[in-house]
């Protein structure tokens, strides 16, 4: 690794406060592009890295290779590491709408929860506390019995390392009250656990909503901005709520509102319907 790629990687950890997972990301695809090329980072002319990234057919995965790159190139410009300021047009991606459940069918799902034993307390309480809150996945595992304030959930690890407060839903915090008190585990740091007492993993929650509700977490983080929406929230309401660090982020929920506005006028007036 480059001295500038590695002074790159120490800003966006320790001035940037990036999340581990998009630093991994960063380090990861930057140190495929030096390695591949054999070059420096601040030596690669724009034929080389199209060469080396043309080929890749998704363009998502192509975007965020070129949007870690842009990053780079900014950071080196700025830092006046003898490289020019330009950057890479990304390619166009279709925009896919956030996948969300109705109240109905988590619902359904809560009932299908055995909760004769603690596991199922949990895991009951786990899926109404993702929907109550929207909070992140990783947010929602960071989660200890200190960030509980009365009926207010206070985030310490938000993305950027950006903390928020979030009402629960007292629905939510009985579930996750029953879920407590049955738990063999007390004073533990974390407040979701497996059955050994340990922290509970992200595939482990994966597989919870999985097996009720056959979505991923971030499903219900969706189906959380869409009730808020179609219950005539305000946008930036919901985007202090989710976490966004900008509107334009929290903006792809306003489909719900056009199609929720079409539904309507197409169940109710009386041009509608020929």
């Amino acid at each position: 690794m480059s001295k500038e790629l590695e002074a790159f990687i120490e800003y966006i950890t320790v001035i940037k406060a990036l999340s581990p997972r998009t630093i991994e990301a960063y380090s990861y695809d930057l140190s495929d592009i030096e390695i591949s090329s054999q070059k420096n980072l601040t030596e690669i002319d724009s034929n080389t890295v199209f060469q080396l990234l043309g080929t890749l057919s998704n363009k998502r995965t192509l975007n965020r290779k070129l949007s870690a790159f842009n990053s780079f190139l900014d950071f080196c410009h700025r830092n006046r590491f003898d490289h020019t300021s330009s950057k890479f047009l990304l390619s166009k991606v279709p925009k896919n709408l956030p996948k969300y459940l109705s109240f109905e069918t988590i619902q359904s799902g809560l009932g299908l929860v055995d909760r004769s034993e603690w596991i199922g307390l949990r895991d009951y309480a786990m899926l109404l506390f993702l929907y109550a809150t929207g909070v992140r996945i990783s947010e929602c595992l960071a989660v200890e019995e200190r960030d509980i304030e009365g009926e207010w959930l206070r985030i310490r690890h938000g993305k950027g390392e950006k903390e928020r407060y979030v009402p629960i839903a007292k629905e939510a915090l009985n579930a996750l009250r029953a879920y407590q008190e049955a738990s063999p585990y007390h004073n533990r740091p974390h407040l979701w656990l497996n059955y050994r007492g340990e922290s509970l993993s992200r595939i482990s929650a994966f597989k919870i909503t999985q097996k009720y509700l056959g979505v991923s977490p971030h499903a219900l983080r969706h189906s959380y901005a869409t009730a808020l929406i179609l219950g005539g929230a305000d946008l930036r309401v919901v985007q202090e709520l989710l976490g966004h660090a900008s509107l334009l982020t929290t903006q792809i929920y306003t489909h719900v509102q056009k199609q929720n506005l079409q539904e309507t006028v197409m169940n109710y007036h009386p041009m509608a319907h020929p």
